[in-house]
């Protein structure tokens, strides 16, 4: 499923982010940067050490407590085919009534942000904030869609922009939410 918003194409697609072939992909990433569970330890994994290196000299020289919840940073892609990740820390859900889809809304814009400031045509990302951190996932691939439209359709650029949804369940939520918003 795919949509057009401004210059900029938007694809749906069910599958592994790390098997991406884009000029970057976005981590749902910890505030430590250090790696975890589900979509983090996946890139950490299949990205090798070059990834982890990157992630601790940011840690000690960038973000010595830790990346804010909504902030994203980059690094190389290592042994993926992405060229380079962009590391987004998403908000743990407290029912909505934390500011939750602001801080949310923030990690797909600043995300995008980094990607066009060093130029990549390309950037995938996974639904970030719906695993440990409990974002619902339908409430969550609204706010996502709406972000991302909402900064393309003001830059005109990434050219491509994929979700990448690992489960049937996600993708079909997010298949839904791209209909509603048109």
């Amino acid at each position: 499923m795919s949509a057009r918003w401004g210059g900029t194409k938007v694809r749906l697609v069910q599958g592994d982010i790390t098997d991406q072939d884009v000029d970057a992909v976005v981590n749902a990433a910890n505030s430590s940067l250090m790696g975890g569970g589900g979509v983090d330890g996946a890139i950490h994994k299949r990205g090798g050490p070059a990834i982890q290196e990157e992630c601790k000299r940011i840690r000690q020289t960038e973000w010595p407590s830790g990346l804010p919840a909504g902030q994203a940073v980059i690094t190389t892609g290592g042994s993926l085919k992405a060229k380079h990740v962009i590391h987004a820390v998403g908000p743990v859900w407290s029912g909505g009534r934390s500011s939750e889809s602001v801080v949310l809304a923030e990690c797909y814009s600043n995300s995008l942000r980094i990607a066009v400031d060093i130029g990549l045509r390309s950037v995938a990302f996974p639904s970030i904030g719906t695993g440990a951190y409990g974002y619902p996932v339908r409430e969550a691939s609204r706010v996502a869609l709406k972000a991302v439209k909402s900064y393309v359709e003001s830059e005109g650029a990434p050219s491509e922009v994929t979700f990448v949804l690992f489960s049937d369940n996600d993708f079909k939520t997010y298949v839904e939410a791209l209909g509603e918003l048109g």
